[in-house]
């Protein structure tokens, strides 16, 4: 089975994740800390080798209307670029309440704002992932 890996594309910061081997499972794998696209992209490149990737999944920021905003363009920009690079696929996927889901559980979880702040982005990247997972799963369902 292949392995998706999942991107939470920031400014600053960019959380990944992976799935494990059978498409179940969500993992987070590291948060990248860039100042350009393009460091982000060269580590991006090196983590979808590492971890035998077959397919990216990139979180699209939308607004609650679902709308694309600035943010959200800036996100499709960056999936074209990893489809050409890469020569994978690159799925977007809506992820607007993944960072609070992601705050939130690290709040419940008593995680110090220091420490929150190291680790959300892989967290809310982890949850995305899920979330497509889910979704492939509950489509395979219904149609197996």
């Amino acid at each position: 089975m292949a392995r998706i890996m999942a991107l939470d594309y920031g400014d600053r910061r960019t959380g990944v994740a992976v799935s494990d081997a059978f498409g179940w499972t969500a993992q987070g794998v590291e948060v990248i800390q860039h100042k350009t696209e393009d460091a982000c992209l060269r580590r991006v490149v090196e983590l979808a080798a590492e971890l035998e990737a077959e397919e990216i999944v990139l979180g699209l920021p939308k607004n609650m209307n679902g709308s694309v905003g600035p943010r959200g363009e800036l996100c499709i920009a960056f999936a074209a670029r990893l489809e050409e690079t890469l020569k994978l696929p690159v799925k977007l996927w809506d992820e607007r309440l993944t960072t609070v889901a992601a705050e939130r559980a690290l709040l419940e979880a008593d995680v110090s704002r220091a420490k929150r702040k190291q680790v959300i982005d892989k967290m809310a990247a982890a949850i995305l992932l899920q979330s497509y997972l889910d979704s492939r799963s509950r489509g395979a369902n219904l149609h197996g």
